[in-house]
């Protein structure tokens, strides 16, 4: 005991020795959190100068203390943000394969609607009441908790030793990226966390925000990357309207959320193949791999690259361009590419229409209407309340008759969404796994697996309705990264975790033409082929050698000057507008107001669930009787009942999305 004291007397006594140790344990206990096992002393081992530097980093943190009287109220503070990002590193890695990062602090309102999907009600009541116990604890502590006597905390000398340590920080980072043992490129975010440690990638994707400025960037060398006959009269890349040729298709794309061929997964086996349908497909039309984005989750990333033909790599780690730069900024995209031409642009998602902003990001790339899940109605449900993909069919087809042109439709699917459970939750599965690793596995892959096979079935719904169309159709169908499945390389058949396998489907004659490509590339190949050569990025893929050693350094040019430059490519003006979105193609409309009994009741076309009776921007409380009757389950004044309008209502913020005019 007297050994001990002493110990705590000469060393942890000391605030400077005291920090430094404490941060060393904190970053052991996250890099453990961040991986399987016991492995945070492995990555001790295996990398002790990079383990050291992220210890530096907590270190430079808590040493800020030593400058307070209430020290270690400070030192608490500290120590929960660390211990808190370790810990929800750790659980997000449960969930899916992509690491915890900055970005998803700005999500944290989309996360909280889809809490129902990924806990039980008790599981999210002890985590509220956990937050509410950790609040008044740190209102306790503020108020008991020890501090400093005046004069006892020499101020000069603390902070001076601070920032020392601070700076000290700073140069180890310039000093291991310079010799190659950090990087700030995250070309795979897991696997960055795993190389460069917690605390340095979690603080990277903060500071290393949207794409760089390119060393020497100005109008000469924006201007050089194509040719003078690829631009248009004025020497811009504007988009010039012309009326769609009457041999263009109607032309779809199907991002399939979590789909892959569930026979690559080599550490299990399935009584049969979950994918018939679309694996025959891929027998009969253009296929291959396509590199994906994204790892496990991250949908909206992959619609990005496929709508703009540009790489989420040239943005800081983590980074949703969805919910950055398009949330505010108009911009070029496929759809206002197409609609140049004279084609009606639609999305489709059965899901909520303010997750990942896209209510707001589809306004601003030029798409006409947008139906989301709040105007579907009668959908059915995954039993983990994910909606199913079959409802999509007849969505996708009222897209294409609401317009006597043309049309580009992109659709976005939900149904493979996780989480996918470790019990059995489907009786009578038509897929059943007969060997995995465990227990929790089994029944996490055959769930999956059974998803996967109804959307097979969707799939082949879709072709063979679109096969009956009487206007040609193309359609692209992809899987939009693998499903958060503890899926390693060594348990995944394909060249990385990054692949998943796309189809160029059409109802009419089309030379089949195998090829394994990117996000980015695909519209562009796919728009090759049916001979359409509008648009920046398209025009781009389409002329420039993708093994060329400026390809994707022009093409991050590109993204720099359309998105965060000077717009040199369009004339220094960005040309985009607002499309004027329209949520939904079926107009919502109040035919008239009945009262029957001192009760009100509306009649209308095309109510949903999500439709609920408005006064003056108040919603009030509303049953759903029908797609042409809601009833109103309150009292309201005579006078104010020709005043009443129907709104779409987000469920999860209740938010109004649209309101009847």
């Amino acid at each position: 005991m007297e050994k001990a004291r002493s110990f705590y007397k000469r060393y942890l006594h000391n605030s400077f020795f005291f920090c430094l140790v404490w941060a060393f344990l904190l970053n052991l206990i996250i890099e453990t959190l961040a991986r399987k096992g016991f492995q945070g002393f492995v990555f001790l081992l295996d990398s002790p100068v990079v383990f050291l530097y992220n210890t530096l980093i907590i270190f430079a943190m808590l040493v800020i203390a030593t400058v307070f009287r209430r020290r270690i109220f400070f030192i608490v503070i500290v120590t929960l943000v660390w211990l808190g990002i370790g810990i929800t590193n750790g659980i997000i890695l449960i969930q899916r394969m992509t690491p915890f990062t900055v970005k998803d602090l700005s999500a944290i309102t989309d996360g909280a609607t889809l809490l129902t999907n990924y806990f039980s009600k008790t599981e999210i009541a002890l985590i509220a009441g956990g937050i509410i116990i950790g609040v008044i604890a740190l209102v306790i502590l503020f108020i008991k908790a020890p501090k400093k006597p005046k004069g006892e905390v020499n101020f000069k000398r603390n902070a001076t030793a601070a920032l020392l340590i601070v700076l000290l920080t700073f140069g180890a980072t310039f000093g291991l990226v310079k010799v190659g043992l950090l990087s700030t490129f995250f070309g795979n975010l897991a696997y960055a966390y795993e190389d460069y440690g917690v605390p340095y990638c979690f603080i990277n994707t903060w500071l290393n925000t949207g794409i760089h400025k390119p060393m020497g960037y100005d109008e000469k060398k924006v201007k050089a990357i194509f040719d003078k006959s690829q631009y248009a009269e004025d020497g811009t890349m504007k988009p010039v309207q012309t009326d769609v040729d009457e041999d263009y298709p109607n032309i779809l794309f199907l991002q399939l959320e979590s789909f892959v061929d569930p026979m690559l997964f080599n550490n299990i086996k399935l009584s049969e193949d979950p994918i018939p349908y679309y694996r025959s497909l891929m027998k009969q039309y253009s296929s291959g791999s396509l590199t994906v984005p994204a790892c496990g989750a991250g949908t909206a990333n992959t619609e990005f690259e496929v709508m703009t033909g540009l790489s989420v790599k040239f943005f800081g780690p983590g980074e949703y361009p969805f919910k950055a730069v398009l949330k505010e900024k108009t911009a070029e995209s496929i759809a206002n590419n197409l609609k140049s031409m004279g084609y009606s642009t639609h999305a489709i998602h059965n899901h909520r229409a303010l997750f990942y902003n896209r209510n707001l990001v589809f306004d601003n790339i030029g798409y006409d209407t947008f139906t989301s899940l709040e105007y579907m109605s009668d959908v059915p449900k995954t039993p983990k309340n994910w909606a199913k993909d079959s409802i999509l069919t007849s969505q996708i087809m009222d897209a294409l008759k609401s317009s006597k042109g043309h049309d580009y439709i992109y659709t976005i699917s939900v149904q493979g969404h996780g989480k996918y459970p470790t019990e059995q939750l489907i009786k009578n599965p038509k897929i059943q796994v007969t060997d995995a690793p465990n227990e929790e596995l089994k029944w996490k892959y055959e769930y999956y697996a059974n998803l996967v096979y109804e959307m097979d079935q969707f799939v082949r719904e879709l072709t063979e309705t679109l096969a009956r169309f009487d206007e040609d159709v193309i359609l692209v169908m992809y899987g939009d990264h693998i499903p958060a499945l503890d899926v390693t390389e060594g348990s995944y058949d394909a060249k990385n975790l990054y692949q998943t396998q796309y189809i160029v489907w059409s109802n009419f004659d089309m030379e089949k033409k195998d090829m394994d490509l990117t996000t980015y590339q695909l519209a562009a190949e796919v728009f090759d082929r049916i001979g359409i050569h509008t648009g920046t990025t398209v025009k781009y893929h389409q002329t420039v050698d993708h093994k060329s050693k400026d390809y994707l350094k022009d093409l991050k040019l590109l993204g720099y000057d359309m998105l965060y430059g000077k717009s040199y490519i369009y004339g220094g003006i960005n040309p985009f507008e607002k499309a004027g979105m329209r949520m939904g193609v079926k107009t919502i409309k109040i035919d008239k107001v009945v009262s029957i009994g001192g009760k009100y009741y509306i009649k209308g076309q095309n109510f949903t669930e999500y439709s609920k009776v408005t006064l003056n921007g108040e919603t009030l409380k509303t049953i759903y009787l029908g797609p042409s009757l809601l009833g109103l389950q309150e009292e309201v004044d005579p006078a104010d009942a020709v005043n009443m309008k129907v709104s779409q209502i987000d469920k999860s913020n209740k938010e109004i999305i649209s309101t009847t005019e």
